[in-house]
């Protein structure tokens, strides 16, 4: 297979930072318990996640190229595997802070690279599509194991138990691991730079990106799916936790299930994008979301669930609400697939980092206004919000959808 082995190292790295970058809501839950933190105090944490991606992402957007791709994915990996062999000493809040702004820095250079080389690897539009749709996938397998190997080292029997944080040693390791197979792999990035401009030019080109309507329609579906995924993925295990009042492990185990309902969705993204035209399978989606959002919240209510409860005899809600990301998933990498194919291969740095700025400053404030409504209102009254930012998301790609763009170079 053409390019296999640099395919092989970026779903490596998209599934080390999957893991690290989605234990925030593990990570809130279990700070709220080892140190009293309160949801809203907690909520900060995807803050400061988020805002140093989109602060990264604005400023080396048109720098990455001439940095190399290769060597930001080197500096990131080699931050975060520093990062996580400190954080089994920590013993304080500040330590996680410092974790998630290290991991957002770090992912802004990871995605930036890797998005731009998902157009050095693919020569179609529909390869392009396809192989973006398993790419997600596989982050979201990433979220999966990442619930699973945190949920192993939680202790239900003591919630104020830090044993949880050896997992950072795994996670070290994972991230030294993929450091290792980048260092020895090799990328052709000849064609993401521009060879007619210099840094200047270079900024002048990503700036160029906002006169076109298409682009601007897109990152407005970008910052509004994000809004709605990363409100799910953050809060899942504490509405288990204190709506369903499932186990703690339990509660993370659900973050795994939702994970994997996303993985599945973003597997078959890979297939339908072959098949259908994108918009029909967005369009799918959100109304499918929507309409199951209104079905299985109300089971929620009134939930009695036993102090032997196990995966095995949970009631059927406990099932239903995770498994409702797998109608969410399909979005994300059929509008950032779209929006990539459509312009030139030296605007994709400029590009994706313009997708990560927003898609992190919608996870923000998804998070906080989640954290809330959930802590003043109800965990459901939380999730119905999300029919808002949904309903956002489908006129505006309609409205993309209609929209073309003629590149100037």
């Amino acid at each position: 297979m053409r390019n296999f082995n640099i395919k092989a190292i970026l779903f490596l790295n998209y599934f080390v930072f999957a893991i690290l970058l989605n234990s925030v809501g593990t990570v809130i839950l279990q700070v709220q318990q080892n140190f009293g933190i309160s949801k809203s105090s907690a909520s900060v944490l995807e803050g400061f996640k988020d805002l140093p991606i989109a602060i990264c992402s604005f400023i080396l957007a048109s720098f990455l190229p001439k940095i190399g791709i290769k060597n930001s994915m080197l500096i990131a990996l080699f931050l975060v595997s520093g990062m996580c062999f400190i954080m089994p000493f920590s013993n304080a809040f500040w330590f996680f802070k410092l974790l998630f702004a290290i991991v957002g820095v770090s992912f802004a250079l990871i995605k930036i690279s890797v998005f731009t080389s998902i157009g050095l690897v693919t020569n179609t539009d529909k390869e392009h599509s396809s192989f973006m749709g398993f790419l997600e996938g596989f982050f979201m397998i990433g979220v999966l194991a990442g619930n699973v190997l945190f949920s192993l080292f939680i202790d239900d029997h003591n919630p104020r138990s830090t044993h949880w944080l050896n997992v950072y040693w795994v996670l070290g390791a994972l991230s030294a691991l993929s450091f290792l197979f980048l260092f020895f792999s090799r990328l052709n990035e000849k064609e993401a730079r521009s060879e007619t401009t210099d840094l200047l030019g270079d900024i002048k080109n990503s700036i160029s990106l906002f006169s076109y309507k298409k682009v601007l329609f897109f990152l407005v579906c970008a910052f509004l799916f994000v809004l709605v995924e990363q409100s799910f993925q953050t809060w899942t295990p504490t509405f288990y936790k204190e709506i369903l009042r499932l186990p703690t492990s339990m509660s993370i185990q659900a973050g795994a299930v939702l994970a994997g309902a996303f993985a599945l969705g973003r597997f078959l993204s890979g297939f339908f994008s072959k098949k259908f035209s994108w918009i029909y399978v967005v369009s799918f989606c959100v109304i499918g979301f929507a309409v199951s959002l209104l079905f299985v919240l109300p089971l929620t209510h009134n939930t009695e669930i036993s102090t032997g409860t196990t995966w095995f005899n949970a009631p059927v809600v406990v099932y239903l609400f995770p498994l409702m990301g797998g109608l969410l998933a399909p979005i994300y990498p059929s509008i950032n697939s779209v929006i990539l194919a459509s312009i030139p291969k030296y605007l994709h740095s400029a590009m994706s980092g313009l997708i990560v700025v927003f898609s992190a400053i919608g996870g923000t404030i998804g998070s906080i206004i989640t954290g809330f409504v959930f802590q003043e209102f109800s965990g459901q009254r939380a999730f119905y919000l999300s029919l808002i930012p949904l309903s956002l998301l489908i006129i505006s790609a309609v409205i993309m959808n209609k929209l073309k763009i003629n590149p100037k170079k």
